[in-house]
């Protein structure tokens, strides 16, 4: 769990991130899940996109992604979601 401090911190720190995961009409896959995990393993802060065609709720959509990769929330506005899990190489100093 992190504080708000640490949650602030990479906010921060992920302010200029693209989106590197677009979830789009088919949701969130057993594919889309290995995908994030890789993701997270090689940047651990990483920013999703919800595309438009997606007509699942997106709050369950982010409870999902962080339930099935042990990833904590940092922010959700509008269409993007950023989220981060510590690795071996911890690049984030919390």
């Amino acid at each position: 769990m992190i504080t708000g401090k640490q949650r602030a911190y990479l906010k921060q720190e992920a302010h200029d991130f693209k989106p590197v995961i677009n979830i789009g009409k088919f949701s969130v896959t057993d594919e889309l899940i290995k995908a994030i995990d890789e993701a997270l393993e090689a940047r651990e802060l990483i920013k999703i996109k919800i595309l438009n065609n997606n007509m699942d709720d997106q709050d369950e959509i982010v409870d999902t992604i962080l339930e099935k990769t042990n990833a904590e929330f940092i922010s959700h506005l509008g269409s993007i979601i950023t989220i981060y899990r510590k690795n071996k190489d911890n690049k984030y100093e919390l």
